[in-house]
């Protein structure tokens, strides 16, 4: 195979992509100065249903499939989707000059999952005729809430934890500046002050309601009732009327608004651009090679399918650019689009088609002899 000319034709399909072309055009009106605004009421129709018809597409998948055969390969999807917010989070969170909260966001988008790489991805396995389970684009979701809900939950203990540091901060030095304190009962330093003022269990982070809270949000409640619709229902007849035509035309006018938000932040990105740069480029190699070995294991085990073993490797390479935007900015608003969406869509998905599909292709070629 030759893997410069596929790598190059896959970049320039991606580029020409709506999902880019309308990220990228939103960010050219945007910098000539358009007065361009689509309306917040309209955004939070297009993300319902956008994020309506990925659950349903994978409620449909797990429904319509034998889902022993799923434990494994789903358990594994789970856990790099966990594993990959966690990367972020001690990795990116401490490279210069990044904000912990946008790594975490960063790390949310990269750990969820894009529809069009794995759709490259998939048809590339049918193009080279290596064969895979019809169940395994299901792994979808899987990953991409487990991805969602993780950084959401860990952006959250973070944020609560730094504002009670700061409102510690703060009552300490009140107290100091107008309460009197009677000779030899002034605390010596910091902590002996905060050990009399706090109970031990006021600084412990209550994590249930947290992700309660997230669960709860417009964005993942959309998509968890869209995959328990897909499972327990028949929505077929509106999937495919209604949810599925209007899928790309809706997805291009939610990627022209994050291009827009994204380009009013540009000049914060600008700082840090050499480190989101360097981690799109290498996380999804990352990723995709800690999917890949946990599908080696799936497929020495459960007998799960070297093409199978590609699509788990290749969704952990994506980063998402449907779910999680939206979900991400509803989740953790402090956190700057400019920066997680930038390096997710504009930087981690074309290395993950261009350069990724092709190489754990080519690996599962090499090590299962397809």
């Amino acid at each position: 195979m030759d893997f410069l000319s596929l790598f190059v034709k896959d970049f320039i399909i991606q580029l020409q992509s709506p999902t880019l072309a309308f990220l990228i055009g939103g960010m050219i009106i945007a910098a000539l100065g358009s007065e361009l605004v689509i309306p917040e009421s309209i955004c939070t129709i297009i993300v319902f249903m956008l994020l309506t018809k990925i659950g349903l597409t994978g409620g449909i998948a797990i429904r319509n499939s034998n889902l022993l055969d799923m434990v494994v390969p789903m358990i594994c999807a789970v856990a790099v989707g966990i594993l990959v917010v966690f990367i972020a989070r001690y990795t990116l969170a401490n490279l210069p000059k990044v904000k912990t909260v946008d790594a975490i966001a960063t790390g949310g988008l990269f750990g969820a999952v894009s529809g069009s790489t794995m759709a490259a991805g998939l048809t590339l396995l049918e193009e080279q005729k290596i064969p895979y389970e019809e169940w395994a684009g299901a792994l979808y979701p899987f990953m991409d809430i487990p991805a969602l809900v993780t950084a959401i939950v860990v952006a959250n203990i973070y944020l609560n934890k730094k504002k009670r540091k700061a409102a510690a901060d703060s009552s300490m030095q009140e107290s100091f500046s107008k309460q009197p304190v009677a000779a030899g009962d002034y605390p010596s330093n910091r902590q002996e002050y905060l050990s009399q003022q706090q109970q031990p269990e006021d600084n412990r982070v209550k994590i249930w309601p947290i992700i309660e809270e997230s669960l709860r949000g417009p964005a993942l409640s959309a998509m968890l009732l869209g995959l328990a619709l897909g499972i327990f229902t028949q929505p077929e007849s509106v999937y495919k009327n209604f949810y599925d035509p209007a899928f790309r035309g809706l997805l291009s006018i939610l990627m022209l608004v994050m291009g827009i938000e994204a380009w009013s932040r540009v000049g914060e990105l600008r700082k840090v651009a050499q480190w989101y740069v360097v981690y799109s480029v290498v996380a999804p190699f990352v990723h995709g090679l800690i999917a890949f070995g946990l599908g080696m294991i799936a497929h020495h085990t459960v007998g799960f399918s070297m093409g199978g073993v590609v699509i788990l490797a290749v969704i952990a390479s994506s980063s998402s650019d449907i779910s999680g935007p939206p979900t991400l900015r509803a989740g953790i608003p402090s956190a700057n689009p400019s920066a997680y969406i930038g390096a997710s869509t504009a930087v981690g998905t074309p290395v993950a088609i261009g350069l990724c599909i092709p190489f754990f292709v080519g690996l599962a070629q090499a090590l299962g002899g397809l």
